[in-house]
């Protein structure tokens, strides 16, 4: 050999660093080599006696390794054929001998050069040894019978366990199972199967570091038993991998061999409706699209021809498709032009709400002579239950137009307007494209219903996307998120509903605002003659003759059982008496029930509300308010006492910041109108004045109680009674001015309901008068009024002494040019 000088123990070899391999003995390995060291160290093996030295580095990426970088024991081997490739590289073919330690490393000659011991007895378990001294023979020559009982299984262990281990390991040759096993020798077979499984590098050197065979067998069938199960999870996942994907070829084959069938069969006469492309063109080609629709829809077509039908991106496309072809293009309602047939239909649908009535034969009058007229966006506002929603099919109907109804109500997601983006999965268009589809034509009309109850919060504002759709000079490009294109809405009329006007400012601007008011008892007994009672006989399946409601009956049902704007609550009471007089019916107590006053509280009950005076007799400091509310007007009663104090007001009936100052703007002007009403001054210094508002549950806010507080106060302080048949309403100023105020129908309502004959409103809401039907007008002595000084005048039942009604000494106290005379004319 080659190599410098060795003591007896160790010898010298040339040395080849690996990377990322360990070489086992007696294996044959082929290798690729190009560090020029390496390189320089075959070539000296190869001018001695082709042995060198092959140790595993402990860094692959270390270029030029020392004796740090090494492990310590590698295999000595012999260079089988050697080769140079035109790359500079050398492939090179060596067999492994035994295993060796490096003891020292020195360079020698452009190579590393290797002190390495033998280790001697590296089959040494107690076994063989045993076996060694009987036989007086190597361990590495024993025969099977010599093996121990245990040896020998755990070989046929190791065996088995690699024959499973090559079935799922495609990389190993069929063969090398079959040669495994005819390895007699426990140690080739440990080194046989660690070279050929997969381990990591300091797995592989922890197996050719031990010298015990039976220990390295077992390590090996460790490993192998670790590598089996991470290699059958990849099988599973291979052949799951592999079903699906067969599934989806199959599935492609049989849908192109549908298509094939399909097409042969059009050809034979069916005109090819089975195909869906062809349908889908067909449809793009007919119908009337505008022209950015056309080319959207040419556009997505395109996309769907090239794509694999069962894909996830042809169903996108395809329902998208779906969508923007089932629009109604160009499909419109022919629009009724016969003003009186449409006079005739709002009549006998709804008795009353003659504004809203008058606006849409307007409409239909400007629609028949033009024939271009936008549709109109009305907003009904009123309470529950007086008709909003009806009204708005009658105006369908009365119009020929498709009825489509929306509730708003809760809405708080932009989405549900606007639509979601195609990107999303599930996505799908807004409400207003969704119902436009659905109505068939596009000039429908669409109840928005409940526009005052939309929500709001992080995923966007529904009312501004609503902006967009109810103005007439944007609608007419309206963009819904998934179709990405303009819709036009000018045709369509919007009709929106809400109870009260608590809306953005914006929304507002864009709607024609018609308020319904509540119905007067009239009215009420009206529609209940002609919808109410027939409606629920029908609906309880009352025969004809054998329920009666008479119109005293049904009066003081409304009188005594319900309070309300709307008529809800009066359907549910008739409910209530066809519900009692079919069950008499049925248990054969009476063949027909005819209902009157005098027998209603055996049907309905005990009587819920009193009907007539707020107060049965004068009271001091007790007068009859009128508020409003969002369903409808109501009496508010203003009670005021003396308590012993400082001249302060106490406030109580849960009352808004509103009210509260309006309280305090009375008092500090009667405080100073004192002696012109006859109240000692010294009084305040004595005296507090309690102020309450019954009802203390119900939250109360407003200016319009003015003048009833003053009233109220100077009552108490004066020891005057208040009249019980009047009712007041206005805002006072500190210098006793009567303002106006709103709901000024409502508010009569209430007043007429509760019995009341007088009522004294402001001064500058006689004009409103035109608009309160005639019946409240000529039901009640309505007395406008500009000054404190003429409502207490009205309103107290015995003269202040102290007031010198025809000349006032202060300016605050002389009423406003041109009231006219206190006690005037009633009006109607």
């Amino acid at each position: 050999m080659t190599q410098a000088s060795a003591t007896p123990s160790t010898q010298a070899y040339p040395v080849l660093p690996l990377r990322d391999i360990v070489v086992f003995p007696n294996m044959i390995v082929p290798l690729f080599v190009g560090r020029d060291k390496s390189v320089a160290a075959l070539e000296a093996a190869m001018a001695a006696d082709k042995e060198i030295f092959l140790v595993a580095q402990l860094d692959p990426s270390e270029d030029d390794p020392d004796r740090d970088d090494l492990y310590e024991i590698g295999v000595t081997a012999v260079v089988l054929q050697l080769l140079k490739l035109p790359d500079g590289t050398v492939r090179v073919l060596v067999e492994g001998k035994r295993r060796a330690a490096l003891t020292s490393l020195v360079q020698s000659d452009g190579y590393l050069s290797a002190e390495v011991e033998m280790l001697e007895g590296d089959a040494g378990s107690d076994d063989l040894e045993a076996a060694s001294d009987e036989l007086g023979e190597r361990v590495g020559e024993l025969t099977p019978d010599d093996l121990s009982p245990d040896l020998k299984a755990l070989m046929r262990s190791v065996i088995d366990q690699f024959e499973n281990y090559a079935k799922l390991n495609r990389k190993l040759p069929a063969e090398t199972a079959v040669q495994l096993g005819e390895i007699e020798d426990p140690s080739k077979l440990a080194d046989a199967v660690a070279a050929n499984i997969q381990v990591k590098v300091s797995d592989k050197q922890a197996l050719l570091i031990e010298r015990d065979p039976a220990k390295r067998l077992e390590m090996v069938f460790a490993f192998m038993e670790g590598e089996l199960g991470v290699l059958q999870v990849e099988k599973k996942i291979k052949s799951r991998v592999k079903r699906q994907m067969e599934k989806t070829q199959r599935e492609y084959y049989l849908n192109e061999q549908l298509k094939a069938i399909q097409r042969e069969l059009g050809n034979e006469g069916d005109d090819g409706d089975g195909d869906e492309i062809a349908e889908l063109t067909q449809k793009i080609a007919t119908m009337k699209l505008s022209k950015e629709a056309r080319t959207k829809a040419t556009a997505e077509l395109k996309k769907l021809k090239t794509m694999a039908p069962m894909s996830a991106e042809a169903t996108v496309v395809r329902n998208y498709l779906d969508v923007l072809l089932g629009l109604p293009w160009g499909k419109k309602s022919k629009i009724r032009k016969d003003i009186s047939a449409a006079q005739a239909v709002l009549d006998e649908d709804h008795y009353a709400l003659e504004k809203v009535k008058d606006r849409i034969i307007e409409y239909l009058a400007v629609q028949a002579r033009t024939n271009k007229l936008k549709g109109p966006i009305l907003c009904l506002v009123g309470p529950p239950g007086v008709g909003k929603t009806s009204l708005g099919k009658s105006i369908a109907k009365a119009t020929g137009r498709e009825f489509i109804r929306q509730s708003l109500g809760g809405v708080r997601d932009e989405a549900e307007i606007r639509g979601h983006r195609r990107t999303y999965i599930g996505s799908l268009p807004g409400k207003i494209v969704t119902n436009l589809k659905k109505a068939g034509t596009s000039n429908p009309l669409f109840l928005l219903d409940e526009i005052d109850k939309l929500g709001q919060d992080f995923r966007g504002d529904p009312a501004s996307a609503l902006l967009e759709v109810l103005d007439p000079e944007q609608n007419a490009k309206f963009q819904d998120h998934y179709l990405e294109i303009d819709v036009d809405l000018s045709d369509v009329m919007f009709v929106t509903t809400a109870n009260t006007l608590n809306l953005p400012q914006a929304l507002l601007d864009r709607m024609e605002i018609i308020r319904l008011e509540g119905y007067t008892e009239d009215e009420k007994v009206e529609i209940a003659e002609r919808h109410l009672i027939e409606k629920q006989i029908e609906a309880h399946g009352l025969k004809a003759g054998e329920f009666a409601l008479t119109t005293e009956g049904l009066r003081a049902l409304i009188q005594y059982y319900t309070r309300e704007a709307g008529v809800r609550t009066l359907e549910r009471e008739i409910a209530k008496l066809a519900r009692k007089a079919l069950r008499q019916i049925l248990e054969g107590k009476t063949t027909s029930v005819t209902v009157t006053p005098d027998n209603l509280s055996d049907f309905a009950g005990v009587k819920k509300y009193r009907h007539g005076l707020g107060e049965e007799e004068n009271q001091i400091g007790a007068v009859t308010g009128l508020a409003w509310t969002e369903v409808g007007g109501e009496l508010l009663t203003i009670e005021s006492v003396t308590v012993p104090g400082r001249g302060q007001a106490k406030i109580t009936g849960k009352l808004g910041d509103v009210m509260k100052e309006s309280i305090e703007t009375a008092f500090s002007f009667i405080k100073a109108r004192s002696p012109s009403y006859g109240i000692k001054p010294s009084i305040f210094a004595r005296k507090d004045i309690h102020i309450h508002l019954p009802e203390g549950a119900v939250p109360k806010d407003g200016p319009s109680a003015g003048i009833g507080i003053v009233t109220a106060i100077v009552s108490t302080l004066t020891g005057v009674p208040v009249r019980r048949d009047i009712a007041m309403t206005g805002e006072v100023t500190l210098r006793g001015r009567v303002l106006p105020i709103g709901g000024l129908k409502e508010k009569l309502l209430a007043a007429l309901r509760g019995g009341i004959t007088t009522v004294l409103i402001p001064h500058e809401n006689e004009k409103d008068l035109a608009d309160i039907p005639a019946n409240i007008r000529d039901g009640l002595k309505i007395i406008p009024v500009a000054h404190v000084d003429e409502v207490l005048r009205l309103a107290l039942t015995g003269p202040l002494t102290a007031i010198d009604w025809t000349e006032a000494d202060d300016l605050a106290a002389q009423p406003p040019v041109g009231v006219p005379a206190i006690g005037g004319e009633l009006h109607h």
